[in-house]
This record gives structure tokens, sequence and C-alpha cells, in this order.
């Protein structure tokens, strides 16, 4: 049977990566974003036949959207295997500067949006009695963050811990759920929330010293999502050059 992945926040960096590497893996990849337009023009990029991807719109922020979207899926291809929750909203203001709408919004895309996802595909999967839910961490959630705002760093860290919640209520039904927690990736959003001089300073505390890969950690996606993962339940495994050792 043919696996369906579908991807939050596919249509650019590292979701893109990730949606392109499950394509590539054998995958059919829905591809969502919150504005369609970039999601069409993502999965052209990927399958530009089409056959093997879908475009969707998908505000994470809504778990109607969840619900309409899963709806889609089994309506196009029958089946919904493996969720990945990558999208983000991030920020690096001051912790003292944080405003209470800036605060909610970070949080209710970050971590709601992370929410509604398990508790949505997460339903259908323990009903079908299989499933890959993968959540995106980061290393902010792990060390309080070493560029992004205290926001951004809670609404990670809370997703690792929601990640054990729910690999402890739905892997009994056949669903596991973990993490990956990416340090600084080479990709154009690091390169422009963090001003040059103190990306090199963060580069120069990294033991490697360079950033990370998006396809290493695209790669791990795929391996979380695939049938031989079964074993891999509630984990959050680490991408940070050793900025955070356990």
């Amino acid at each position: 049977m043919d696996q369906i992945a579908l991807v939050t926040g596919a249509a650019q960096g590292l979701g893109f990566s990730i949606a392109r590497r499950l394509h590539s893996a054998g995958f059919k990849v829905v591809i969502t974003d919150h504005q369609l337009g970039l999601a069409q023009k993502a999965a052209e990029q990927i399958d530009a036949r089409g056959e093997n991807v879908l475009p969707l719109q998908l505000d994470v922020k809504r778990k109607q959207d969840f619900e309409t979207a899963l709806a889609a899926v089994l309506a196009r291809w029958g089946h919904l295997h493996v969720l990945v929750n990558n999208a983000a909203m991030t920020k690096a203001t001051p912790v003292m500067d944080i405003g209470p709408e800036e605060f909610d919004a970070v949080l209710a895309t970050n971590l709601r949006g992370t929410l509604f996802g398990c508790q949505v595909m997460g339903a259908y999967m323990a009903e079908a009695g299989y499933g890959r839910l993968i959540n995106m961490g980061s290393l902010a959630g792990q060390n309080g963050g070493t560029a992004t705002g205290a926001h951004y760093a809670c609404s990670k860290g809370a997703i690792i811990t929601l990640t054990k919640i729910f690999a402890r209520e739905l892997g009994p039904r056949g669903v596991t759920t973990n993490a990956i927690s990416p340090g600084p990736m080479d990709l154009p959003s690091v390169h422009a929330l963090v001003p040059p001089e103190k990306l090199a300073q963060i580069v120069q505390g990294i033991p490697v010293r360079h950033l990370g890969d998006a396809e290493f950690v695209a790669d791990m996606v795929a391996r979380l999502a695939s049938q031989e993962a079964g074993f891999v339940n509630g984990a959050t495994w680490d991408v940070n050059g050793g900025l955070f050792m356990r």
C-alpha cells in the first residue's frame, strides 16, 4: 500500500525539504501552507505531473482546517499514514519586550497547531490502527534558545512534552509520536532572522563549528515515518552540533 504523508508549512524552508525527501522516498505527499498559492508552487516543484502530491491550504491555528484537510486526503487517496507538524512562527523579540498579542500568536501557531494536528490526524490513525506523528521541536525548547525569542522557545519545549503525551496515549493503538529538535540550520529563514555578526558568534559556539543541514533533518523525518520505525515512540532526536548534550 502506498504511504501517504501530510506536512504542514511545507511550501518553503525546512518543510519543503521534508516534503521533497518524503516524495523521493516513495511517499505520496500532501503539501500544506496557510497560503494555497505557495503550496501549489511547492507541489509543482516537487512533482510537476502532480500525481503524487496534493497541495492544500491549511491554517494550523484552526482545528477545522485539519479536519478539512483530512477529508480531502481521504477523498483523493483513501488513507493517511504520516503527519509532520512542521509549521512554525519564529520570532526573536527580547523577552522583556514580548507583548501579549505576539506571545499568543507564536504559541497558537507552534503549540496549538501541533496539538490540533495530533488530535485530528492521530484520532484517525488510531482508528485505522497505524500511524506516524512527527513533531518539529527545537534546540530552543531544550536550552532556552540561542537566537530566538522566549515565546518560540517555550512553544518548542511544550511540543517536546506534548510529543510524550501523545506517544503514551496513541502508542497502544499502533500510532507512534516522536519529535526532532534541530539546532541552527543553514536556511534562508535563519539567515534572515539572525544578523550576520551574531550568527557568526553562534557558529563559533557550536562544537562542530558549522550550521546544520536541512536535508539531513528531512532524512530523519523519512526514517521516523517508515513502517520499520514502530519501536521508536516518545523520543526526541537531537540535531544540534553539540550545543545541547544529554
